[in-house]
């Protein structure tokens, strides 16, 4: 697992007051580490599972690039299982570092052709009341800081069983109904 890193102040601040106390069993924020680092023990702060590092996110998308990668985990892979929600996430994040597409978070997203529900560039709004929205901030969260080893590794692409992929990749994972490539 990885230490949490990427959350910023702004994020931290909208964190309820009666969810300060589950909270505090968290990492600190406020030491951003550009470098991953483990975890400590369990007793102080480690996720047992991926649903639990969920379940300790507050849901309210404070910065744009959240909403982008919330956005497109909602509109990607809402119903999949948190594993491949993530994954998906982690392809965004992994195209950020890559060098073979734009660095940002929400560049990466609105990339021309690279995403069936962006339309002239933009994504579309989500009410942040739904359920499934709630959960894709959450897995956001959980991706931007690098908080729990996802499945897809150093995937660059995914898509559905029926399309085919391009030629020169490498299957990573197939997750829920996603198959992940590098």
């Amino acid at each position: 697992m990885m230490a949490v890193s990427g959350i910023n102040a702004a994020d931290l601040a909208m964190v309820p007051q009666s969810a300060r106390a589950t909270m505090s069993a968290l990492p600190n924020f406020s030491q951003v580490s550009e470098t991953p680092q483990a975890f400590e023990s369990d007793e102080d702060g480690e996720y047992e599972s991926l649903a639990d590092a969920v379940a300790a996110q507050d849901d309210i998308a404070s910065s744009e690039e959240l909403r982008c990668l919330a956005g497109a985990i909602y509109f990607e892979s809402q119903g999949e299982p948190l594993t491949g929600q993530l994954a998906v996430a982690q392809v965004i994040l992994n195209r950020t570092k890559s060098g073979r597409f734009p660095t940002g978070v929400c560049d990466v997203i609105k990339q021309r052709g690279q995403f069936s529900f962006v339309r002239h560039g933009q994504i579309p709004s989500v009410s942040p009341s739904r359920s499934a929205y709630r959960t894709a901030v959450a897995v956001a969260k959980v991706a931007l800081a690098e908080a729990w080893d996802g499945p897809a590794g150093k995937a660059l692409f995914f898509n559905t069983p029926g399309n085919r992929p391009g030629v020169r990749v490498q299957k990573v994972a197939a997750i829920g109904n996603h198959i992940f490539y590098r």
